[in-house]
């Protein structure tokens, strides 16, 4: 079998393993271990123990269950409903004061947790239904909602982030920082957006009657300001530590989870139950991620092994297109394919395939891989398969998936301009990073 039948058969078998609805790392841990009673025969196995055993013991890996304990406790502990009412005396009275409200928290959020679901499913059981009752439109209320959500992979702290930078050798400290300019940048896009259509549509929004905000005087609103500094310490204590090199990421982790901690406490929030819960969680989640990991670093093993890598970098070569359309292809497939399967699913297939072509085409790691993660991300809102708008309408009251498809459109449009201003001018993105 050539390396191209080998290749296309592999991808085919992974993909049909996604769609019945098999867990990620079971479908890889079946393929890789056909591929390897194939290819290798018995000898091989050891390899399949190796690849688990060297995933399980990177070390730059203990920050994905750091970061998953760090947000847990901040919405276990209730903490984040603090926020959430600074935030809203802040904000003030104007006209769409509710669309602003969703998108400035869900940056907030972005940067206390790498969940878009979670955060999509809180938007969804307090904001949304005070945003039907008072007259907001349904489906920008929900276009807004799902865009928010989906920055927060991409404002650090972000997992995808930390899983796309381990397998791919990449700076996890580097893909973090770089995700702050590109995660405001969809921000001021969807706040921008949202207000020029109230504008052009005062109908969207209610008046400031039937807003029904109450007026905020000044030292209420320095009171909500002083409320949110426990939060900025969290920030603080995760980017600022990696950016000034005060701790590795792995390092700034443990002291995001330490100021968490402080946080609950400082609100009266934290009690051992709540930590219990957490901790089980975070554990949950992260077994599930690191078997992924370690499945996929089997396939892409594999794929060297049987040559398919090397001879797709050559013929990539041979090809002699430019840079910027061999980006756009790289891009388009997975865009198409989010739509379909999981993003982290698909994340361990691509990266093994890209990887050798980035030196090959010139391309800086951090760029490349912070734009594939605003494309992964946006699949996360794109129909017929949108985990994010799954997880909106199974916490929202009376909205139908079909309402939910056709207000993520719009913004899934804003996500491509965003992944086209980064791909025009990489500083967006290489800037932060270059400071390290």
């Amino acid at each position: 079998m050539g390396w191209e039948a080998t290749l296309i058969t592999a991808l085919l078998l992974l993909l049909a393993a996604f769609l019945t609805g098999a867990p990620l790392f079971v479908a890889f841990l079946v393929i890789n271990l056909a591929g390897v009673a194939i290819f290798l025969g018995q000898a091989g196995f050891g390899m399949v123990a190796n690849s688990i055993f060297d995933t399980a013991n990177y070390t730059d890996l203990a920050t994905i269950p750091l970061f998953i304990l760090m947000a847990e406790i901040l919405f276990r502990s209730g903490s984040v409903d603090i926020l959430f009412d600074a935030v809203d005396k802040l904000v003030g009275k104007m006209k769409g004061r509710q669309y602003v409200l969703t998108i400035s928290l869900s940056t907030v959020f972005g940067a206390l947790s790498g969940s878009g679901m979670a955060v999509a499913a809180m938007l969804a059981r307090t904001l949304f239904p005070t945003m039907r009752n008072r007259g907001y439109d349904t489906k920008l209320s929900i276009g807004t909602m799902l865009a928010g959500a989906s920055l927060a992979p991409i404002i650090p702290p972000s997992v995808l982030a930390i899983v796309i930078g381990t397998l791919s050798n990449t700076s996890i400290a580097g893909l973090l920082i770089g995700g702050i300019i590109p995660g405001l940048l969809l921000a001021s896009l969807f706040l921008v957006y949202t207000m020029l259509r109230v504008r052009l549509n005062p109908s969207l929004a209610p008046d400031a009657s039937g807003d029904r905000v109450e007026s905020v005087s000044t030292a209420e609103k320095f009171k909500a300001v002083a409320s949110c500094l426990p939060f900025g310490l969290i920030i603080f204590s995760v980017m600022g530590f990696i950016m000034f090199g005060i701790a590795t990421p792995s390092e700034a982790a443990a002291t995001g989870v330490l100021a968490s901690l402080i946080t609950a406490a400082y609100y009266r929030r934290l009690n051992f139950s709540m930590v219990l819960e957490a901790l089980g969680t975070s554990a949950f989640i992260t077994s599930m991620i690191l078997l992924i990991m370690a499945s996929s670093r089997m396939f892409s093993q594999l794929l060297a092994f049987t040559g398919a890598t090397s001879e797709l970098t050559n013929l990539i070569v041979s090809l002699d297109w430019s840079p910027m359309l061999m980006l756009f292809i790289m891009m388009l497939i997975p865009f198409i394919m989010c739509m379909f399967i999981d993003q982290i699913a698909l994340m361990m297939v691509v990266i093994p395939i890209y990887q050798p072509l980035l030196s090959t085409l010139g391309f800086d790691p951090i760029w490349f891989w912070l734009i594939m993660l605003l494309n992964v991300t946006v699949g996360g809102i794109s129909p017929p398969f949108g985990y994010v708008i799954f997880a909106f309408q199974g916490a929202a009251d009376r909205v139908t998936i079909s309402e939910a498809f056709r207000a993520a459109w719009p913004f899934v449009g804003l996500f491509i301009i965003g992944m086209v201003a980064l791909a025009f001018f990489p500083p967006l993105v290489t800037y932060l990073p270059s400071l390290l």
